[in-house]
């Protein structure tokens, strides 16, 4: 199922967005974007919007359980644009997004779907998810160059932290239950990383409703999605284990002869379970047992 942009696709296949949850996969290049797209699939997403340049192939299995849209990646804004249409597109339901090599994380996915996760929150009145993007990396750049190995992936145990998020529009006051977090390759090589960038913080997980926009800075224009948690008590979170901003810090120029490894003395081998993450305080259950 392939599409030639966006509007081709709400024009033939609107009625896939009424089944959801949605996933949206943003490929910047070709690492794992089979993998990507089958993980996301067995997490319970029950529809996967794909955007893509034509040239990267997907494997022949995906083929006819993704809607693959053509998309110049390239583009100013291409995310942002294409998130924003969708939500206008379909009010009332819950998306996901990322880009490829990247993979959703929440406490007990092992042995339940994001659709039962996402029930739960929206008994708890919650409209959209933190999720703290952890940076992996290849614990051997040697053997692969791009920073992007599943089978050697490493991750950081320490060295995460968070600010309070000033308010502009309050004197640059504190805004209520949000806060800017930071940590992992973005950190330890923030003299490579725009400051605009190094938070670590997205709101991967929401649900649509009229006039919402997604910002640049992965925040939206409602003040409330951007919560980590509601008044009364502490919320669920999620985490996207990305091998993003590693893929980035090798193929810059500027970056990549500087950077021999990545690991450091609190690096640890990725376990790609969710025990992990939550032991490391990287994502929380809140109510959900």
């Amino acid at each position: 199922m392939q599409y030639r942009d966006l509007k081709d696709f709400l024009n033939r296949a609107r009625a896939a967005l009424q089944t959801g949850p949605v996933a949206l996969v943003f490929a910047e290049d070709a690492a794992e974007l089979d993998t990507t797209l089958r993980h996301h699939r067995h997490s319970g997403f029950r529809t996967v919007l794909l955007f893509s340049p034509p040239r990267f192939e997907i494997a022949a299995d995906l083929q006819d359980k993704v809607h693959r849209i053509d998309t110049d990646m390239t583009a100013e804004g291409v995310l942002q644009a294409a998130v924003n249409t969708l939500i206008a597109a379909a009010p009332g339901q819950w998306f996901y997004y990322c880009y490829n090599a990247e993979y959703l994380f929440y406490p007990y996915c092992e042995t339940r779907t994001v659709g039962e996760m996402l029930a739960f929150h929206t008994e708890e009145r919650r409209d959209a998810m933190l999720t703290y993007v952890v940076d992996l990396y290849a614990g051997d750049l040697a053997r692969a160059p791009g920073a992007v190995s599943l089978d050697d992936a490493w991750l950081d145990r320490s060295g995460y932290y968070a600010l309070a998020r000033p308010d502009p529009a309050n004197h640059n006051h504190p805004k209520e239950r949000q806060l800017d977090f930071f940590g992992g390759l973005r950190w330890r090589h923030e003299e490579h990383v725009p400051l605009a960038r190094r938070k670590i913080d997205r709101i991967s997980l929401f649900r649509a409703r009229p006039g919402l926009h997604l910002r640049e800075d992965h925040t939206f224009d409602d003040e409330e999605y951007n919560t980590y948690a509601c008044p009364w008590h502490n919320n669920l979170t999620a985490a996207v284990a990305s091998f993003r901003t590693a893929k980035a810090l090798k193929h810059n120029p500027g970056s990549s002869h500087d950077i021999r490894s990545f690991r450091w003395h609190n690096s640890m081998p990725f376990e790609w379970h969710s025990r992990q993450l939550l032991d490391l305080g990287l994502m929380e259950p809140g109510q959900w047992f």
